[in-house]
């Protein structure tokens, strides 16, 4: 996971933009879909300059961007949306969290993707932004992945909604797309909650501490991406008595509303999975000292055992000349009769007492 650093030494101007994620290997690519309910043309491995020829303002415009590395291509794309450079800011720096900010002409909003990372405990991170201006949006992701294959195998072939309406239900579809990653991320951690806790009921090994450690700061990391979240859901409702730029259409905040009420729900199970890794960690805490109890009383048993032993022995270890037991025939064989009776009464003691 990525945490916010400061870099010592730095001083960059305010909108100086650079990409400060983890792909900077990925060519950057752009993709471009315009459709209405009659209509669908799709293009790629386009220039900038081409926009202006392939954009239709009469229908929905869907834009995407693939890496986000080439700074040029971004400040080409600011310059022909006519985009603030601050705005451009927020997208290349991956460490900034959600938000939803609205100007004049121009809606943002940016997001946090997370999948599980492999077969490892990690979680991968990719921040996804988003700009809605004059019926186009903008998508900028720093990789290609397949976050929104299903949306555009829909836009192809005009199953669903998402023909019919216009950008503001794009956005929907594509957050929703993203949030769905939140549910296989936390699916993915709840499976290996459930491995800790049986775990740690078996074996208190400190593997499985530090493990559960791990899977807390992945919960944690994944709440800490999903609050931002719902707060920019909920400043959604701001728009709709918004007079001035009313890019979300009134039937569709409903959409929104409901992308609000999934954030609650994934919070909501993060708590519960969090209580279990406490669980967990108690349990674990609970079997170390159980273990060490065991422990213990066995050897206070022991110990218990050997006391008298120990005295007789040092009894009849004195150098004494007048110790009439040491001139029988049978002394030793009597001595040690004795003590193989105590052991025995002992136990049977200690063994009615269910102290073992």
């Amino acid at each position: 996971m990525r945490k916010i650093k400061f870099k010592k030494g730095k001083r960059l101007q305010p909108y100086h933009l650079e990409y400060t994620g983890i792909h900077k290997e990925n060519d950057s690519e752009m993709q471009l879909f315009v459709y209405d309910t009659i209509d669908l043309k799709e293009y790629e491995d386009f220039k900038v300059a081409d926009l202006a020829k392939f954009l239709d303002t009469n229908k929905t415009n869907w834009l995407n961007i693939h890496g986000l590395n080439n700074i040029d291509l971004i400040k080409s794309i600011g310059s022909f949306f006519e985009i603030d450079n601050f705005m451009l800011t927020d997208i290349l720096n991956t460490s900034r969290r959600t938000k939803l900010e609205e100007l004049s002409d121009v809606l943002f909003f940016n997001i946090k993707s997370l999948l599980p990372a492999g077969d490892s405990d990690n979680i991968s991170v990719e921040q996804i932004s988003f700009l809605i201006k004059d019926g186009i949006l903008i998508s900028f992701q720093e990789k290609r992945s397949d976050f929104f294959t299903h949306i555009r195998e829909r836009i192809r072939t005009h199953s669903g909604l998402v023909r019919t309406k216009k950008v503001d239900y794009l956005l929907y579809v594509l957050l929703d797309a993203i949030m769905e990653n939140f549910y296989i991320t936390i699916e993915n951690e709840e499976e290996k909650v459930e491995e800790l806790v049986a775990l740690s009921k078996r074996n208190a090994d400190p593997l499985t501490l530090e493990r559960i450690e791990k899977h807390r700061d992945n919960f944690n990391f994944v709440k800490r991406s999903i609050i931002p979240l719902r707060d920019s859901l909920y400043g959604i409702k701001s728009l709709k008595d918004d007079t001035v730029f009313n890019v979300i259409e009134i039937e569709s905040f409903s959409f929104f509303f409901r992308l609000h009420q999934k954030s609650l729900e994934l919070l909501e199970q993060i708590e519960s999975d969090l209580g279990s890794l406490e669980s967990a960690s108690n349990f674990f805490f609970s079997a170390q000292t159980h273990k060490m109890n065991e422990i213990m009383k066995t050897l206070t048993i022991v110990s218990a055992i050997f006391i008298p032993l120990t005295f007789i022995v040092g009894v009849y270890g004195m150098n004494f000349k007048n110790m009439p037991e040491l001139e029988y025939h049978n002394g030793y064989f009597i001595v040690v009769g004795v003590m193989v009776l105590i052991v025995i009464g002992m136990i049977i003691y200690f063994k009615k007492r269910d102290w073992f």
